[in-house]
């Protein structure tokens, strides 16, 4: 797997790598509440236990984590739905309350990214933002995504909400 490391003054602050077992417990932790847990996906139930998540990511491409320092485990995302030569779908996106904000998310991004063009030759990194995930939506906008589609989808209670469909070109 294609890896990205950030430095600032000589020392690497991120990095990205598979995951391992070893990380689920960790990336379970990360939601703050039932909606992030379906914002992960939302094929998963609350509340969200490794099994679960070891469920879904089974489906997924190239799932991967993002590290800081030494490898403290601050972020997950993943890949599914690749069309070879056009596109594949982002997905998964998570990370650590106590990383937000602070560029992991960029940095994250930045290299599945990079993995979509260098490793999986599309043109194209697509995914799935929920209208109310306000926060999300401006993350994925200022990452130069743009929506092009909205689905209906419904949440965790059985409301109808919208799935707004971005892509970005590689």
């Amino acid at each position: 797997m294609f890896t990205i490391k950030f430095y600032k003054a000589g020392i690497v602050l991120y990095k990205c790598r598979p995951i391992i077992s070893d990380d689920f417990p960790t990336i379970c932790s990360f939601p703050l509440d039932n909606g992030e847990v379906f914002f992960i996906s939302p094929k998963l139930q609350p509340p969200l236990t490794v099994e679960k998540f070891k469920e879904v990511t089974k489906e997924r491409l190239m799932p991967t984590v993002l590290v800081f320092g030494d490898e403290k485990v601050c972020g997950y995302c993943n890949f599914y739905n690749l069309e070879e030569g056009n596109k594949v779908w982002l997905g998964s996106v998570i990370v650590s309350p106590e990383f937000r904000g602070k560029g992991s998310a960029e940095f994250l991004i930045q290299n599945m990214m990079t993995i979509a063009k260098k490793e999986l030759n599309v043109k194209e990194l697509h995914l799935v933002c929920h209208n109310i995930n306000t926060r999300g939506l401006m993350f994925y906008t200022k990452m130069g995504f743009k929506p092009y589609d909205v689905v209906k989808r419904a949440n965790l209670q059985g409301q109808i909400i919208g799935g707004i469909l971005m892509k970005v070109k590689l």
